[in-house]
């Protein structure tokens, strides 16, 4: 007998310990330590396995630089250029927003390859070598990085009536075709107020709390709408019977952020990982081309569960797109690894 989740309303806490309304520590955050961690000791055991040309007591300092400059620079970057550009252009700034949210994986990926081109030039060693066992690594950090998106409720699935869909209120932020043009809020600001107004009997002064939240953003700027929307899920945390009611006007969704952790990152890390293990010495370039050619199979495939956050690109989601370029690229590296029939130098 399956239980059915079509009525569960997402309400995991992004912070794992709080310490202001907005400052604390988060699961995104941890996602990120523990992607570079796993790096860190996965790469220095490559090194004493004799499958890569890097010395040990470097790897730390190679797993440092491309954490920083490559992963979250490269992620960053990615994100504004390729999914929030008009932001990026209207106020350069806002690439700094670090705490705001918005990283790419494409962008990650892209800012590895670079950073990782260059420490091989400055450590006069082989690029491809490097970039193979950076890649068995990556996937893992792609797994970390999508469970902490389904712990933020971001990045939800399209609506499906399946018993193991969830109901997120990020949703509530959506924005549909409005009947005389334009844009506007799928779930009116005044529909939120209304839900506060029944929730009054779970919780005293609710209403109170939503209009001060309103006329507070108002007052300073803010978006009114992401305001009400703040308190609401913060109270649909806390309290079982206004969640409750808040997911009676919610829709069942694929939990995609979940479906994306195992295929485009546990499965590749998997398949990568098993390749590095069986045949340490293959040449330069063909688990880098594996890599991609298997993300992108799997970010495809994926992507026709996620509610698509971006307008599309000849009828493909952002993600898709994107991902038929990797393709590509990886069979490039296929027939470059296997045309020069380069392999590993210790010592």
């Amino acid at each position: 007998m399956f239980i059915s989740l079509a009525t569960y309303v997402h309400h995991l806490d992004p912070f794992v310990i709080q310490f202001t309304e907005t400052f604390g520590i988060r699961w995104y955050g941890l996602a990120y330590v523990a992607g570079f961690f796993c790096a860190f000791l996965l790469i220095r055991w490559f090194v004493k396995l004799g499958a890569s040309e890097l010395k040990e007591e470097l790897v730390g300092d190679f797993v440092t630089v491309v954490a920083l400059l490559g992963t979250m620079l490269g992620g960053r970057l990615g994100y504004m250029l390729l999914y929030n550009f008009g932001e990026l252009a209207a106020n350069p700034l806002s690439f700094f927003d670090f705490l705001g949210g918005g990283m790419s994986s494409h962008g990650g990926i892209a800012g590895m390859c670079i950073v990782a081109w260059c420490y091989s030039r400055y450590q006069k060693i082989s690029w491809l070598g490097l970039g193979d066992n950076l890649v068995v690594v990556a996937p893992l950090g792609v797994f970390f990085g999508r469970l902490a998106n389904f712990v933020n409720g971001e990045l939800y699935g399209r609506t499906t009536s399946h018993s193991w869909a969830m109901k997120f209120p990020d949703e509530l932020n959506e924005l549909v075709d409005a009947p005389g043009g334009g844009r506007d809020w799928a779930f009116p600001t005044a529909m939120l107020r209304d839900l506060a107004e029944k929730g009054q009997g779970a919780i005293p002064g609710l209403v109170e709390k939503f209009d001060h939240a309103v006329s507070a953003a108002t007052a300073s700027g803010y978006n009114a709408h992401f305001a009400a929307v703040e308190l609401i899920t913060e109270v649909s945390r806390e309290n079982e019977t206004f969640r409750a009611l808040l997911g009676e006007i919610l829709t069942p969704r694929h939990p995609s952020q979940l479906y994306e952790a195992v295929v485009e990152g546990l499965l590749p890390f998997v398949i990568l990982l098993a390749i590095r293990l069986k045949w340490k010495n293959l040449f330069h370039g063909m688990l880098t081309g594996i890599f991609f050619i298997v993300y992108a199979v799997g970010r495809i495939i994926v992507e026709n569960f996620r509610e698509p956050d971006a307008e599309s690109i000849m009828g493909l989601t952002r993600g898709q797109f994107y991902s038929t370029f990797m393709i590509g690229i990886g069979i490039a590296f296929l027939a470059f690894a296997l045309w020069k029939k380069q392999r590993t130098r210790v010592g």
